[in-house]
């Protein structure tokens, strides 16, 4: 009797192993979720994710989201939200998401095309070039000993006439200082936000959701960092403790963005405050030139 119950007990864990391996990343979260209870808005209010994407995830609709990177991020937020291992779910998502052909983020590699026989230079042409440079050489090894001969005399030259310097008293002539091309690039969170920032090999340096005053500084030996966020309106980021330009504006995500010390300095000033302007000149001054 005890030995039939037994195996009733194994085969119903079976049975029920097996139908969590047949269950979607998508079924998986679902079904957590409504194991521990939660609503959708429960798990929103948790992950800060925004309730279209979590439900967007729930049913499968991948299509509807940003792309491959954001749907593991977010499905990763949802995972550990609802006491779920988020690598493995995350794993079986990512073979999902191969098979529907989305595929994550990955590095640009450039494409090599084979050699063109007809862009090849001919044999002729090859020795005709290296017979006219060795010319060359010798024509300028034939100068040489002639202008460095102690029978060469020197023409003298005339003086040239210094031009006269003229400055407006009180007035300061500014030195031009090189742009700095590299420093301590460090990047704070303002606000509830997801990053990731990876290098030109496609290697992983930081991902994570940021809480406000959270921050990150790119290593210093980091080959061309790049960043991907989608909300870069509320990262600050800095240069060795001097503010540059934000990375963006907030109306849309944004990827492949350099954020080495010298991807930073390129990038060009903001537009001037028009509003401010206006202001001015109707207040009746005019701004400093």
């Amino acid at each position: 009797m005890v030995d039939e119950r037994a195996d009733e007990e194994m085969d119903a864990q079976a049975n029920e192993d097996s139908a969590t391996d047949n269950q979607t990343a998508s079924q998986r979260l679902r079904a957590a979720r409504e194991a521990a209870g939660l609503s959708l808005a429960d798990v929103a209010a948790k992950t800060r994710v925004p309730m279209r994407h979590l439900e967007a995830i729930e049913e499968g609709e991948f299509a509807t989201l940003p792309g491959a990177t954001y749907i593991l991020g977010f499905s990763r937020s949802y995972a550990r939200a609802v006491g779920l291992d988020a690598t493995t779910l995350t794993d079986q998502l990512r073979e999902e998401l191969a098979e529907g052909g989305l595929q994550p983020m990955s590095a640009r590699q450039p494409a090599y095309e084979p050699t063109d026989p007809a862009r090849v230079p001919s044999f002729t042409l090859a020795w005709g070039a290296a017979a006219l440079a060795a010319v060359l050489l010798a024509a300028y090894f034939i100068w040489r000993s002639f202008a460095l001969s102690p029978d060469a005399e020197p023409k003298p030259t005339k003086p040239v006439a210094e031009a006269p310097i003229t400055a407006n008293k009180g007035a300061a002539v500014p030195a031009t200082a090189p742009a700095a091309t590299n420093g301590t690039v460090k990047i704070t969170a303002t606000d509830s936000v997801w990053v990731k920032i990876y290098d030109a090999d496609n290697v992983r340096l930081y991902e994570n959701e940021m809480q406000p005053g959270d921050s990150f500084t790119i290593p210093g030996d980091a080959n061309n960092p790049m960043i991907v966020t989608g909300r870069p309106q509320v990262l600050t980021v800095t240069i060795d403790g001097k503010p540059v330009p934000p990375l963006g504006t907030g109306e849309r995500s944004i990827a492949d963005v350099g954020v080495s010390a010298a991807a930073l300095m390129a990038r060009p000033a903001p537009a001037a405050n028009t509003s401010t302007a206006g202001s001015i000149a109707r207040e009746g001054g005019a701004p400093a030139q």
